[in-house]
């Protein structure tokens, strides 16, 4: 059985969620924990678990790479959050800026951190875990804005960050995922073996698009088998083993919800 840690099950056609859902679950995906990347994307989100609520696990937040909340969408996820508490299972997909402004002059991350800072303090208001896209040199800063704030629950999903820094959040007691690129690129197999399997996940980030034997496929996490098989290989587990674990993870990520 397979559980997609992390994918935005609202950027998948309209039209093909239901077909898609009933395949992936007559293939084995047990789960999947949908993300949000705005307001609209989190009432989505919210409407998506109301229909599947035995399959989906969803997320509320506001992706970083995109343009920061306006104080009234601030006020609005802040009162969703509270009002429909008991059906969202995390806060995400939430973290900090590095893609959008490469190749530009570095920008000020003071109003970025303000945000990620309210985003923590709701998590441990509200008991519920982070989902953070926070890579390269934005991990660290990440890392040390969930410690100030007593973040116990949190997922650096698809992470990319010097080792010093990995180690740093698993010692933090975090999540660490990886996608299909690890089935394919060194630079994922390498952090693969440095995450200890009682703190891997698993995911997409569907409908995101992949190399290797995924070119041309629509992301599905029926991926994962290929992943678990991978992640397998370098641990020196059995798939199942993997599979395991990654589910018995999830659980403890998702606990206090």
């Amino acid at each position: 059985m397979y559980i997609d840690a992390h994918l935005h099950l609202d950027q998948y056609p309209s039209n093909q969620v239901d077909y898609l859902i009933d395949t992936w679950r007559n293939q084995g995906v047990q789960h999947v924990l949908a993300v949000s990347t705005n307001l609209q994307s989190s009432y989505q989100t919210l409407e998506l678990r109301e229909r599947y609520p035995e399959f989906i696990f969803a997320a509320v937040g506001y992706h970083p790479e995109l343009l920061l909340p306006t104080e009234q969408e601030r006020s609005e996820i802040r009162s969703l959050i509270y009002q429909e508490r008991e059906k969202i299972a995390a806060i995400g997909e939430i973290g900090l800026p590095h893609y959008r402004f490469q190749g530009k002059e570095p920008p000020d991350l003071a109003p970025f951190l303000e945000v990620l800072a309210e985003f923590a303090d709701l998590a441990v208001t509200n008991r519920l875990p982070l989902l953070l896209h926070a890579v390269h040199d934005k991990a660290e800063l990440a890392l040390s804005c969930l410690q100030q704030y007593g973040v116990k629950q949190a997922h650096f999903h698809w992470l990319k960050a010097p080792l010093a820094v990995v180690h740093g959040i698993i010692q933090a007691g975090y999540w660490v995922s990886v996608t299909p690129e690890v089935c394919y690129r060194a630079r994922d197999q390498e952090l693969v073996s440095h995450v200890p399997l009682s703190q891997l996940l698993m995911e997409t980030d569907g409908p995101w698009p992949y190399e290797g034997s995924f070119k041309g496929r629509l992301t599905s996490p029926i991926f994962l088998k290929e992943v678990a098989a991978k992640v397998a290989q370098i641990h020196g587990q059995t798939p199942e083993a993997v599979l395991q674990a990654c589910r018995d993870n999830l659980g403890r990520l998702l606990q206090h919800t």
